[in-house]
C-alpha cells in the first residue's frame, strides 16, 4: 500500500458512491523483478517513501475542523496528506519520464517538482536552477573542456536513489548517521529513513554543480590560450574573485541561530562549512579546522594555488546556502542542510587534493560511507554518471563518452555496462591498434588513451581505479565494462523549437491563464498569472509545463516552431480553425496518457451522484462541491481506461460532442496573445 491516503480516501468514498468509486491506487511503472537504475529508483519513491510529507497535527486539525486543507484543481479540495501523496506521485513520474529520456525538458521538471516538495514553491529558486543550464549551452562552446551538468545532476540523484534503495549496507550507514533504527524491521521508521534520505540527498545531488556559472568565465579565459597549445602554470593569464563575502556572508538571524546550533558562532558561511567537515574528518585524516578555512578561503581568490583551477563545487556549496536560507529562512536550517553544502565542497577537489590526495605517492585512505554518507555517495554517483553527456567544449566534442549505461545493483554490488556508439567504431578500432602495440612494445610510457573508452576498455582499468581511490567501495563491490551498439536518439524529442527554461515556465503560466483571462489579456498583469499559477497544486502545474514542453511537437506538424531569438520569419499571432484542429487531437492524447500515468479514473459519478447538503455548504455552491468530489475521486469523465493505442485515443477525440473538441480553440489564441507579456518568446511559420 503505497499511496496510503488514496485507500483512505477510497474506502471513505466507497460509502458515498459505491464500490466503483475513486481514487485508485497508482500502479508501479517498474519491473519488479529488475535490479537496473530505473527500477531501483523508482521503487525508492512508490515504497520506501510512503508517507511523505505527512503531517499528524494538521490530520487532526482537519478532523476537528470538518475541512480539507489539501489542493486539487483549488485549495481545499482534498485532504493535506492525499496533496502530499500526489506530489509524490507526481516526482516518481517525472523521473520516470527523465530516465527513459535523458532530456534535459525532463530534468526541468524533476527539479521543479523537488523545489515545489521542499522549497516551498519553484519561483523563488527557478533562475537558481536555469542559470546553469543556460550558461552551459550558451558558454561552454568558447571552452577546451566541459561536458553538461544540468542533466548529469538529475541522474546522479536518480542513481543515488537507486543506490540506497539497492543497498542494505548504504541504508544502515545512513540510519546510523542520523539516528534512524538500522536493520530494516521497524517499517515506519525505515520510511521515515527514507524520506529524510530523500530530501538531503536531493539537495546534495540535484545542486551539486550550480556553482558552474562561476568557473565558466575563468576557464574561457583560460581557453583563449590554450587554443594555441600552451599549459595553464605560472604564467597563464587567469581571473580570480573579489569581494566574496557579498556571498558567503550570514545575516544576523543565520549568526544567532548557528550560535544556537552548533554551541559556537561563525562569521561567514567558509567557517561554518569548515566546521562542520573538519567535525566529520578531521581526525580520521589528520588535518586542522584552520588549514581546511585556510584552503577553503583561497579557492575563489588564489586558484593558482589549486592548480591554476577554479574549483565550483565551492561557488556551488556557498550559492546554495543562501537559496536555503532565502526560502525556508535560517531558523528552519538544520545541520543536515550543512551537510548537503559539506558534501557539495567536498565532491570535485577538496577531497581528493586537499584531504586524501589521492594521486600523491602516499594517498590518504578512500571516504567511508560511515564518515560522512552524503559526500560519500555524492563522489562515487558524480563519477559513475558519465554516460549521455551532451559535450559543449572543443575537446570534449573529439572525446568518445558513452551515450548510456545499464546497471545491475542486485546483491548490493555495483555492475556497470557502458555503451559506446558504433558510429565511432574508427576511433575505437584505432585506439585498440594503437594499445596493442603499446603492449608489444614492452608498455613503455604512458598506455594510449581515448577517454573514457580507454579508461574502461583498458586492463589497468583507470576508471573503476580512480573511484576506488576516493571512496571506499571494500563493502560495494564495482565491476565496469565498455560495450558497442547502435545510438536510439529517438528519446530525446528534438524538434526545431528551442528556448530557455525560463521562457518554459513563462509559456505554462499563459497555458493555466487561457480560459479566465479571454478577450481581456491587455489588462492582466504577469504578476497576477503568476500569483494564480503558484494556487494549483504541483500536479496542475506540472501538467501546465508539460503541455508548454509537448508544444514543439505540436508546431513541428503545423510547420511552425517557438524561439526567444529574433529570426526573418513570420511570426504567428493567432491559430486557424485547421491548425488547432492538427494539434488539438495530439493534445488530447498528451492529456489522456498523462491522467492514465496519475492514476485517474473514467468515470462521472462526481456529476451524477446526489451532494450532501453539508458539502455544498462547505464549498459554497453544488458547482465547486462537484468540483471537490472529481478531485477525491481522482476520476473524469474524458479519462480513459487501460493502456490504449494512438488510434484509440484519436478516435476517442473524434467521437467527443463537436462544443468539447471546439471548447480549446479561442482559448489557444488567447494563450498567443498572454505569452507576449512575457519577454522574448514568439511563435513562427516556416511557411
Amino acid at each position: 500500500m503505497a499511496y496510503t491516503s488514496y485507500t483512505k480516501m477510497q474506502e471513505r468514498n466507497a460509502g458515498l458512491f459505491g464500490p466503483e468509486a475513486g481514487p485508485a491506487q497508482p500502479l508501479p511503472h517498474y519491473d519488479p523483478g529488475d535490479s537496473g537504475l530505473r527500477t531501483m529508483a523508482l521503487r525508492f519513491i512508490h515504497t520506501r517513501c510512503e508517507g511523505l510529507g505527512f503531517d499528524p497535527k494538521v490530520d487532526e486539525e482537519e478532523r476537528a475542523g470538518g475541512k480539507f486543507t489539501g489542493a486539487g484543481l483549488a485549495p481545499g479540495q482534498v485532504p493535506y496528506a492525499m496533496q502530499k501523496d500526489t506530489d509524490r506521485l507526481c516526482l516518481e513520474r517525472e523521473l520516470e519520464k527523465f530516465i527513459d529520456s535523458g532530456a534535459a525538458e525532463d530534468a526541468y521538471t524533476v527539479y521543479y517538482c523537488y523545489l515545489e516538495m521542499f522549497f516551498g514553491h519553484y519561483g523563488k529558486s527557478k533562475k537558481m536552477v536555469e542559470l546553469l543550464s543556460e550558461f552551459e549551452s550558451n558558454g561552454s562552446s568558447l571552452l577546451m573542456k566541459h561536458r553538461d551538468h544540468y542533466s548529469h545532476s538529475v541522474y546522479v540523484f536518480a542513481l543515488g536513489l537507486a543506490i540506497y534503495e539497492s543497498s542494505r549496507i548504504f541504508r544502515d550507514a545512513f540510519k546510523k548517521f542520523y539516528g534512524f533504527g538500522t536493520g530494516g524491521e521497524d517499517e515506519k521508521e525505515d520510511r521515515a529513513a527514507a524520506c529524510c534520505f530523500l530530501e538531503f540527498w536531493g539537495l546534495a545531488s540535484l545542486f551539486h554543480d550550480i556553482g558552474y556559472p562561476f568557473e565558466l568565465p575563468f576557464e574561457q579565459v583560460l581557453s583563449y590560450y590554450e587554443v594555441e597549445g600552451r599549459k595553464r602554470g605560472k604564467d597563464s593569464l587567469y581571473i580570480a574573485y573579489k569581494n566574496v563575502g557579498s556571498i558567503t556572508g550570514l545575516s544576523e538571524e543565520a549568526s544567532s541561530w548557528f550560535r544556537e546550533l552548533y554551541g559556537r558562532s561563525f562569521r561567514d558561511a567558509e567557517e561554518l562549512i569548515a566546521f562542520a567537515v573538519t567535525e566529520k574528518l578531521g581526525k580520521a585524516y589528520g588535518f586542522t579546522e584552520d588549514y581546511l578555512l585556510d584552503v577553503i578561503r583561497e579557492k575563489p581568490v588564489s586558484p593558482d594555488r589549486g592548480g591554476y583551477f577554479m574549483d565550483h563545487a565551492y561557488f556551488s556549496a556557498v550559492r546554495l546556502y543562501h537559496e536555503i536560507e532565502r526560502s525556508i529562512g535560517a531558523e528552519k536550517i538544520t545541520k543536515k542542510h550543512i551537510d548537503a553544502l559539506t558534501a557539495i565542497i567536498l565532491h570535485n577537489s577538496l577531497f581528493k587534493f586537499a584531504i586524501s590526495f589521492f594521486k600523491s605517492s602516499d594517498p590518504k585512505p578512500p571516504l567511508k560511507m560511515d564518515l560522512h554518507p552524503l559526500a560519500f555517495l555524492l563522489m562515487l554517483c558524480d563519477e559513475l554518471q558519465c554516460w549521455d553527456r551532451t559535450a559543449y567544449g572543443r575537446n570534449s566534442r573529439t572525446e568518445l563518452p558513452p551515450m548510456a549505461a545499464e546497471f545491475d545493483l542486485s546483491e548490493g554490488r555495483i555492475s556497470a555496462v557502458y555503451y559506446f556508439d558504433e558510429e565511432e567504431q574508427e576511433k575505437i578500432d584505432a585506439f585498440n591498434s594503437q594499445y596493442r602495440q603499446w603492449e608489444e612494445g614492452g608498455e613503455a610510457g604512458g598506455a594510449p588513451r581515448l577517454k573514457a573508452y580507454s579508461d574502461m576498455a583498458g586492463k589497468e582499468q583507470k576508471f573503476a581505479a580512480d573511484i576506488k581511490k576516493i571512496v571506499d567501495l571494500s563493502d560495494m563491490p564495482l565491476a565496469v565494462s565498455p560495450k558497442i551498439r547502435r545510438a536510439d536518439r529517438k528519446s530525446k524529442h528534438t524538434y526545431l523549437s528551442a528556448s530557455n527554461f525560463l521562457h518554459l515556465y513563462d509559456f505554462a503560466v499563459a497555458l493555466n491563464g487561457r480560459y479566465s483571462y479571454m478577450g481581456n489579456e491587455k489588462n492582466v498583469d504577469t504578476g497576477v498569472l503568476e500569483r494564480e499559477f503558484e494556487e494549483l497544486s504541483l500536479e496542475y502545474q506540472l501538467s501546465n509545463i508539460n503541455q508548454a514542453k509537448s508544444f514543439s511537437r505540436y508546431l513541428d506538424a503545423l510547420r511552425c516552431f517557438y524561439t526567444d531569438r529574433p529570426v526573418d520569419y513570420d511570426m504567428i499571432t493567432s491559430f486557424t480553425p485547421e491548425q488547432i484542429g492538427v494539434f488539438a487531437p495530439m493534445e488530447h492524447e498528451r492529456w489522456v496518457r498523462e491522467h492514465i500515468s496519475m492514476g485517474w479514473l473514467k468515470g462521472d459519478i462526481y456529476e451524477t451522484a446526489a451532494v450532501p447538503e453539508e458539502m455544498i455548504e462547505r464549498y459554497g455552491s453544488e458547482k465547486d462541491a462537484r468540483r471537490a468530489f472529481r478531485e477525491q475521486l481522482r476520476m473524469h469523465k474524458l479519462a480513459m481506461d487501460g493502456d490504449p493505442s494512438e488510434e484509440e485515443i484519436f478516435a476517442h477525440y473524434e467521437a467527443l460532442p463537436l462544443a468539447e473538441r471546439e471548447k480549446d480553440y479561442e482559448p489557444f489564441n488567447s494563450m498567443l496573445r498572454l505569452i507576449k507579456k512575457f519577454d522574448g518568446l514568439r511563435i513562427y511559420s516556416l511557411n
